[in-house]
């Protein structure tokens, strides 16, 4: 095909904002903040070190390996964890979230000495009024704390990202103070949180910017957030075209209350963006990923789940499957995953499924009749159409295979 397709539609996502994007990598919080879901399950150790594999090829930067201060369990998962990086010479890195206590710190910095993996700490506490309010806090003693604390890890060799809760409720005057005091005791990454959902895909460019003006470069910005208003993803992409460094997700979106950002969402779309690092990375692995991750945490996936979901490539309308149809015809698999969808499904290891229900035409029809070796006579074609149209729902393959054998006999040509 002339120009690879190209000149086949117009792309109005292209434009010049997007070049700061290309520095964003992914850290996945599945193992930390997903497994917080109150409807999570903790997933056993060995289905969490296939986790960890699977992230590695599909070029996750960073895992949170889990809270090694919340108890023995936890610590022997981080360990694990660790010694899998270690002695598979995986290229993820790890990191710990902790409370910006000694004690939660502690553990960290043994486990980083037991295993000779780094571990980066991920130190938080809450910087929003709001907060303040609730905790009966002053700036002073959030300051203190995080002061000490991070003291401390650096003391131990480990590398600091100071995270503030709910960042994105919280003063500028407030974030300016307590991001200096973090970075003179030695924290060389700020994660900016939408802890509640609360920020807009504007408002989250707009504290990235003001982040970066206010500690110049030299210190990374990492983004963490919520779906509470549903724009966990396009609030992530915002802070990374703003120049986040690293964005931040769950696999499936799952999380505290209604979730994070999707961690596989974001890899389709960075993909799909022409990210330089993502972009020409095979992602065949990402539904796998996705559904394993899904499972194993102990949630379902929406037949509509993007990407991963049952549904992301199936259709049994007329109009779109004659479309698709036709594109395959033509021998043009580039334009077969197009002509229909926004997300080509080759490109992540899928293909596009044509099926029969009530909104079918003949091409559904014939089509899988093609597909299953069965001459698509006209006759026997009308008569499943006609079959279809008296449903409610889609059939299921069984279905229509059950009707092939009922209805080819009296049609099919003496």
């Amino acid at each position: 095909m002339p120009g690879g397709g190209a000149e086949l539609f117009h792309d109005w996502n292209q434009g010049g904002s997007q070049g700061l994007l290309g520095n964003a990598r992914v850290l996945d919080e599945t193992l930390r903040d997903g497994i917080q879901s109150p409807s999570a399950i903790d997933p056993p150790l060995e289905d969490k070190v296939r986790l960890l594999h699977m992230m590695d090829e599909l070029g996750i930067e960073q895992l949170d390996v889990g809270l090694p201060g919340a108890g023995g369990s936890q610590r022997a998962a981080v360990k694990r964890l660790a010694e899998e990086i270690r002695d598979a010479k995986l290229s993820i890195k790890a990191n710990v979230a902790c409370r910006t206590v000694v004690s939660d710190i502690e553990p960290a910095a043994q486990i980083a000495h037991e295993t000779g993996v780094p571990l980066e700490v991920y130190a938080f506490i809450g910087s929003s009024p709001i907060r303040q309010y609730a905790e009966e806090w002053d700036l002073a003693f959030i300051e203190k704390q995080s002061v000490d604390a991070i003291r401390f890890a650096v003391r131990e060799g480990l590398a600091v990202t100071y995270v503030t809760e709910d960042t994105t409720r919280s003063r500028p005057d407030d974030l300016r103070r307590l991001f200096a005091s973090a970075i003179e005791a030695g924290a060389r990454r700020l994660c900016l949180c939408d802890t509640v959902g609360h920020a807009t895909p504007e408002g989250a460019a707009n504290l990235v910017r003001w982040a970066r003006e206010t500690v110049g470069p030299g210190i990374g910005i990492d983004w963490h957030g919520h779906n509470d208003r549903g724009l966990a993803l396009a609030n992530a992409i915002a802070a990374g075209i703003a120049g986040a460094t690293r964005l931040h997700g769950c696999a499936a979106g799952i999380g505290e209350r209604v979730g994070n950002t999707p961690s596989d969402q974001l890899l389709m779309n960075l993909k799909l963006l022409g990210h330089p690092f993502y972009g020409p990375r095979p992602m065949g692995r990402l539904v796998e990923y996705t559904q394993y991750a899904a499972r194993v945490c102990g949630h379902g996936l929406p037949v509509n789940y993007p990407l991963a979901g049952p549904d992301a490539f199936r259709t049994a309308t007329g109009v779109h499957a004659a479309a698709i149809i036709k594109a395959q015809r033509k021998g043009d698999r580039w334009l077969a995953d197009r002509i229909y969808s926004g997300v080509p499904a080759g490109e992540f290891g899928k293909e596009q499924q044509i099926e029969i229900g009530p909104m079918s035409g003949l091409s559904n029809v014939r089509h899988w009749l093609l597909r299953h070796e069965v001459p698509a006579e006209d006759d026997l074609a009308k008569a499943i159409l006609a079959r279809a149209k008296e449903m409610t729902r889609t059939f299921t393959e069984a279905e229509v295979a059950s009707l092939v054998r009922e209805l080819r006999p009296r049609n099919r040509p003496p």
